[in-house]
């Protein structure tokens, strides 16, 4: 029977010498913020460590990090927090997470790290750090870890194969088999082949796309719809992608070049991203394509491509406010806007409005649903069985996915022949210990939400969110009366003002009386009354009228003063 996490809390027993502790603090039944925590003999190893953006639902905040209050008072036993690529959902957290110990030491490729170390300066924080490669070699306390070239939608990206004393261990990361690169650089499977050789007791694999049937589509094939594309566009052309997505700017730099237009990047992590990308060389830049945003007004509109951030419909990248007329760009009739990203999950409707919003600007919108112009990083059912069959692994355990994923990527492990007692299926807080080959579940840690909203981190509750929520769902009303200290009638008010509710404020003319007679009679009849016990009665009474006659459950703010 495959091995799923633990209902409910269940503290893990102290853990054993010799044996491995795996402990995912993100990344599980979601897409973003993927962290794991590995243990033995008393140090901890950290792969990952990124940030996973709000939905609707959670209104103001900016980002929400993994929780690490499991690692919080052991920072000085982590030996290294590994990376395993520079996309956002795997390194935007670290610089919360050295706010809190500097000196952890990061470890991973040139461009991730420079990616990071750029984020890093952002927070005047000045990591310590080393630069693998693949096929390198570290120990790390007694962790010794070994780096294997992965494709990706992100160049530079490493698989990480960790022996301890008690198992072997390989994670992906994020990762694809794409056969004919950009870059040439492919998912290195005679390097797995040997690791399976030696002896995977553990394999954690990238679950994204393992309810895809098949096989991913190559990146290049993208090219010849971009070029037509181009070919066809009469006005501008605006592209949006991921700001970190250094192979489909290449292929828009190069269509662009093409075509005879000139590119100017949008979005100041897409300007700091694509720069250092090409300072590093993993991007080519052909002489002369690059113009500033600033001179683009010059410029006649069929020689200018603008690579923008805001593929996902964040309220405050570029092409949301050139959508809501909001950006010093200004979208009109004729122009194409190129949307060259999949839809996270969760971010569906925000994406569907920028795109309204641009065809009502008389914009020609394209997207994955229309062309050929976005494919995904990740590895699809076909190139995950190969990995099994390759690496042979002892034990499975599904990683960065929602829980559909996990499960496909499970329902694989199991056709390839990994036993169904070696399958763990595990929620973020499941602990896993590994020694002898063997992997099981043990425990079940606290793993909640922290939130960043604004300059906050983790100030924010889910209390506060359900408040934001109903503000903006039902409005809000306030009831303010002063009532006569010595006679307990009222001097003045009941005043009400609401916001967020449609009704003018007289609508509430026939409730005031009731409020009275409620708040008079409460005075009357109990003399040892409190503000407190007033207000309520406000509440009570106004509640129970807005929703019978509003069909509304708005927020309640009543102040009782006593005069």
């Amino acid at each position: 029977m495959t091995q799923t996490a633990l209902p409910g809390l269940v503290t893990p027993p102290k853990l054993p010498k010799g044996t491995l502790r795996i402990v995912p603090l993100g990344g599980l039944g979601e897409i973003g913020r993927n962290m794991a925590v590995f243990e033995i003999d008393g140090k901890l190893l950290v792969v990952d460590c990124g940030v996973l953006f709000p939905e609707e639902t959670q209104p103001g905040v900016d980002l929400i990090l993994p929780d690490f209050s499991y690692i919080e008072d052991r920072l000085q036993d982590i030996v290294g927090v590994v990376l395993t690529h520079g996309h956002e959902d795997h390194i935007g957290a670290v610089p919360y997470l050295l706010r809190l110990k500097a000196d952890i030491p990061l470890i991973g490729s040139q461009l991730t790290l420079a990616l990071v170390e750029a984020k890093l300066q952002e927070h005047r924080i000045k990591p310590y750090t080393l630069t693998v490669t693949e096929g390198q070699v570290e120990q790390f306390g007694p962790f010794e870890c070994e780096f294997v070239a992965v494709n990706h939608s992100i160049p530079d990206a490493l698989a990480v194969f960790i022996r301890t004393e008690g198992g072997n261990v390989l994670h992906t990361g994020d990762f694809k088999m794409d056969q004919l690169p950009l870059d040439g650089r492919i998912t290195d499977l005679r390097h797995f082949a040997r690791l399976g050789e030696e002896g995977v007791d553990l394999f954690m694999a990238d679950s994204t796309n393992a309810d895809v049937p098949g096989f991913t589509t190559a990146e290049k094939e993208i090219g010849p719809t971009l070029d037509r594309l181009f070919g066809q566009a009469k006005k501008r052309i605006i592209v949006a992608s991921f700001s970190s997505h250094v192979h489909r700017v290449q292929q828009v730099l190069d269509a662009a070049a093409k075509h005879g237009r000139k590119v100017a990047f949008v979005g100041r992590s897409m300007v700091r991203n694509m720069a250092i990308a090409a300072k590093l060389g993993y991007l080519d830049v052909p002489e002369g394509i690059l113009v500033d945003i600033k001179n683009i007004d010059n410029m006649p509109d069929d020689r200018v491509v603008l690579m923008s951030t805001g593929s996902q419909g964040e309220p405050m990248a570029a092409l949301s406010r050139m959508a809501n007329g909001d950006h010093r760009v200004v979208v009109g009739k004729g122009d194409t806007v190129i949307l060259a990203s999949s839809l996270i999950p969760g971010n569906e409707n925000a994406v569907f409005r920028i795109i309204n919003g641009l065809l009502k600007l008389g914009a020609d919108v394209i997207h994955k649903g229309t062309a050929k112009v976005h494919v995904s990083g990740h590895a699809a059912a076909g190139e995950l069985l190969y990995c099994y069959n390759i690496l042979e692994p002892l034990n499975a355990m599904p990683v960065h996915g929602e829980t559909r994923h996990l499960i496909a990527n499970g329902n694989i492990a199991l056709e390839s022949g990994v036993p169904a007692e070696g399958i763990i299926l595990s929620d973020n807080g499941t602990v896993i210990d590994l020694k002898d080959h063997k992997a099981n579940v043990v425990g079940q840690v606290e793993v909640g939400f922290v939130y960043v909203d604004g300059s906050s981190v983790g100030e924010i509750t889910d209390a506060d969110l359900k408040d934001r929520r109903v503000l903006g769902d039902e409005g809000f009303i306030s009831v303010i009366t002063v009532i006569s200290r010595t006679t307990g009638k009222i001097v003045s008010g009941p005043e009400i003002h609401a916001r967020g509710v449609a009704e003018d404020d007289s609508v509430f003319d026939e409730i005031i009386p009731k409020i009275n007679a409620a708040l008079e009679d409460a005075v009357l009849n109990h003399t040892d009354h409190t503000n407190h016990q007033l207000q309520q009665v406000v509440r009570r009474i106004i509640g129970t009228w807005v929703n019978r006659k509003l069909r509304r459950r708005p927020m309640i703010i009543p102040v009782v003063l006593e005069a």
